[in-house]
């Protein structure tokens, strides 16, 4: 089901929100099962008989957390870590056979010049953020020593719809303390109207401006890949507008996922903050997806040797971090491809940090010209990696980097013949394109204007009133516009 849906926002959402506060008023256990279920069902929507491996991936690790956490309090530490190898081995043997088994038979079929076949494997959505969601509670019931008594708060923690399908990558203590406060099971109009306010901003983002955004990134990049050369103005304007289409859909739905949670008296992390505005790779994986970012850090960096081992070992360990993330994204080439690469930017920035005087680095982001160029540069380097995470074959992203370095041909005849095709205008592309990444690198950010919003509510029930009824409005005629359409789109991160 999806948020952007007529379906979810005037009739799930309205059953789910109701059925939880009216259940709360007399039993909160009650009301934190009535919310498990909706989410179960807001997930078997999709495809139902999927709901049974999420149920049992939700009580495989519910049974492993209980025996690691048992383990670690009568001081069997050994037992404990064996019990976490079974976890996450189970977790990444799931994952793998469903995202990963085509890929990998391919590949051997390939290498070995065999035909073995598997069949179709469907990827069941969001089996990548709830796998990831759930080793990480088996890791933090080995390390930290955490435990969840309670299968309800458990199953809600791993299945609560608002960030079941694309995130944000939860952690047990962010969640599981909210389920058990009174106040969580109390309605508080103040956090409705907030909650409503940053979603309609979530669903602007998506309905119009990633969806907007959408032709223009897929009437270069579809053709590139199946052999067609893009001209540069059309190289241009395709990476353009799958940088910010990405952005803008991924942070948009990352904006409705809060605003959900703020109805339901339940804070989830900020997944993105302006990561556009970065003047440096580093500070770019700060600010984009967040969640992830942090799990790829705690989970897999600092267990290699972080930067604890010396500069060689805190090169590779960005860089085999780095490559690990692009595959997770996807079960291509391309991927590790995209993840290499900033992996290697990663390296680059922190071997100019080395080199660099701390003296001649603070007058350089003193400096507004130092500043420019070094946004400058973080946003190409950006621009060109997400070309080999759209294109789906290398000749692909080939074909659409060498319109970026200006060493195609511009055919003769029609101009921008891929773009003319798909019946679009390049002035209207970059009259979308170059606005909104003004807005990306300038405006305030979501979490900025959602707090606002959410501040405003609670000190002024007047506001809060005419806040309320702005949000709705706004939200239903998204929805009815984006019904309108004669497709509607799903997330990007849906893919992942």
């Amino acid at each position: 089901m999806l948020f952007t849906t007529a379906i979810f926002v005037f009739l799930f959402l309205p059953i789910t929100f109701a059925g939880f506060f009216a259940i709360a008023s007399r039993s909160h256990r009650s009301a934190a099962a009535w919310l498990f279920l909706c989410s179960l069902v807001f997930y078997g929507y999709w495809m139902p008989e999927f709901v049974t491996l999420l149920l049992a991936s939700i009580c495989g690790n519910y049974l492993v957390g209980n025996r690691i956490g048992t383990s670690t309090s009568a001081g069997r530490r050994d037992s404990a870590r064996r019990w976490l190898i079974v976890g996450v081995a189970a977790n990444l043997a799931v994952l793998g056979y469903f995202k990963y088994s085509g890929f990998l038979l391919a590949n051997i079929n390939q290498l070995a010049g065999l035909g073995l076949d598997i069949g179709h494997v469907i990827l069941p959505i969001g089996i990548s953020f709830y796998t990831f969601t759930q080793i990480a509670f088996l890791a933090d019931t080995y390390q930290k020593g955490v435990r969840e008594y309670k299968f309800v708060h458990y199953g809600l923690f791993v299945t609560y719809f608002p960030h079941l399908i694309a995130g944000p990558v939860l952690h047990h203590a962010q969640m599981m303390p909210q389920f058990g406060e009174a106040k969580t099971y109390r309605l508080n109009w103040a956090n409705v109207t907030g909650g409503l306010a940053i979603f309609a901003v979530g669903l602007f983002k998506k309905v119009v401006l990633a969806d907007g955004l959408s032709p223009y990134a897929d009437a270069i990049f579809g053709p590139a890949d199946q052999g067609l050369w893009p001209t540069y103005t059309e190289a241009w304007l395709g990476a353009l507008a799958y940088t910010l289409q990405l952005y803008f859909d991924f942070s948009g739905y990352s904006d409705m996922a809060v605003g959900l949670s703020w109805i339901f008296n339940v804070r989830l992390p900020f997944n993105f903050n302006s990561p556009y505005k970065a003047v440096n790779i580093i500070e770019f994986w700060r600010r984009w997806h967040i969640t992830l970012s942090n799990f790829l850090r705690d989970y897999l960096y600092i267990p290699l040797g972080g930067n604890r081992l010396g500069r060689f070992r805190r090169h590779l360990n960005l860089l085999v971090t780095m490559l690990l993330g692009g595959l997770w994204h996807g079960a291509s080439w391309t991927f590790v491809a995209w993840g290499g690469l900033h992996g290697a930017y990663l390296m680059i920035n922190h071997g100019y940090r080395a080199l660099v005087a701390p003296t001649v680095q603070k007058r350089l982001d003193e400096s507004r010209l130092g500043t420019v160029v070094a946004w400058s540069v973080t946003t190409l380097a950006v621009i060109v990696a997400w070309v080999f995470f759209r294109a789906s074959t290398f000749e692909g992203a080939a074909r659409v980097l060498s319109g970026l370095a200006f060493l195609g041909h511009e055919p003769e005849g029609v101009a921008n013949p891929l773009l003319w095709n798909a019946g679009l205008h390049a002035g209207t592309g970059f009259a979308w394109c170059v606005p909104l990444l003004i807005v990306a690198a300038l405006a305030p950010n979501s979490n900025q204007i959602g707090t606002w919003a959410l501040l405003l509510s609670r000190s002024r029930e007047n506001a809060r009133a005419l806040m309320a009824g702005a949000a709705c409005t706004t939200i239903a005629l998204l929805v009815l516009l984006n019904s309108a359409r004669d497709t509607v789109s799903a997330f990007i991160y849906f893919n992942f």
